[in-house]
């Protein structure tokens, strides 16, 4: 493994137990994170993205979620069959997630401070109470959350979803993990919270330096934010590539059909809009 690669999934397959039968939900997936850079992986919903990022986290639902083969080798450890303690241990320490809908996510009936206090005494015990709560409000800032100090008293609920999901960004970085798994974190917000919530992140990993796997299904965001590209399909991954070769140079045509539905300035509108002269007589307020 090269020493930039803090996380290489190699040959991943995942099954999960149904109704009907043994169902395999990923195919051999293999990647590589290296250290500093940001991997996104592609795909339209149900190709296992979410699934992937589960199996790394060791957050697959039991007993009905299983690997059946593979490896998931953080730093050399293969995460695969790591005893349950070491697992919890590593979990929010060494490798954290943000989910897309913060408000399932977070406790409702417990508040912004707690939940924060509960991480790090977790993962941060040599800390007293009072340390606790100043770290605390320091993640808050550097996440950008106006009146910190208030917002730890308050609970999900109170807040939007853009300060809901500044808080989990502020739990997933509050131990400074050398990984963090973003499982389309902006799909639930608004264009402008959007881009404010990927200009935080790529600004937190720059002066971190850890490295992240970006889940979405947005190629513009993967544009923006990511350095490498995996795109799954039906459980696989089908291409791997640099962000720019990808777009510049596809070389499966599942991705050139991906990219050949990003809407452009330079495609024919599927709807003509008919606009008709507007008749002065209608608005006598308006001359010339």
């Amino acid at each position: 493994m090269s020493s930039d690669v803090i996380l290489s999934v190699r040959d991943l397959e995942t099954e999960f137990m149904t109704d009907d039968g043994v169902s395999k939900i990923l195919h051999g997936v293999s990647f590589d994170v290296h250290k500093g850079r940001t991997l996104g992986l592609v795909g339209e919903s149900g190709c296992g993205k979410s699934v992937t990022a589960l199996s790394i986290m060791g957050l697959l639902p039991k007993p009905y979620g299983y690997i059946t083969r593979g490896e998931i080798l953080y730093r050399g450890t293969d995460l695969v069959g790591l005893p349950a303690t070491e697992m919890y241990a590593m979990r929010g320490n060494c490798i954290s997630i943000i989910f897309q809908d913060p408000m399932t996510a977070l406790n409702p009936v417990y508040s912004v401070g707690r939940q924060l206090n509960e991480v790090l005494e977790l993962h941060r015990p040599e800390l007293s109470k009072k340390d606790r709560i100043a770290y605390s409000l320091e993640m808050l800032r550097k996440v950008r959350i106006p009146m910190p100090d208030k917002r730890l008293k308050e609970y999900p609920h109170n807040l939007s979803g853009g300060m809901r999901q500044r808080v989990m960004i502020a739990m997933a970085l509050a131990c400074r993990p050398d990984i963090l798994i973003c499982d389309e974190p902006t799909t639930a917000l608004d264009v402008t919270v959007q881009a404010q919530i990927l200009d935080l992140m790529v600004e937190l990993q720059e002066e971190t330096g850890m490295a992240m796997i970006f889940i979405t299904h947005d190629l513009g965001v993967v544009a923006e934010i990511c350095d490498d590209v995996s795109v799954m399909y039906d459980g696989r991954v089908v291409e791997h590539a640099n962000v720019y070769d990808l777009f510049d140079r596809p070389q499966h045509p599942y991705t050139e059909r991906l990219l050949g539905l990003m809407p452009s300035l330079n495609n024919d509108p599927k709807q003509p809009i008919d606009i008709k002269p507007i008749n002065p007589a209608l608005f006598p307020e308006f001359k010339g």
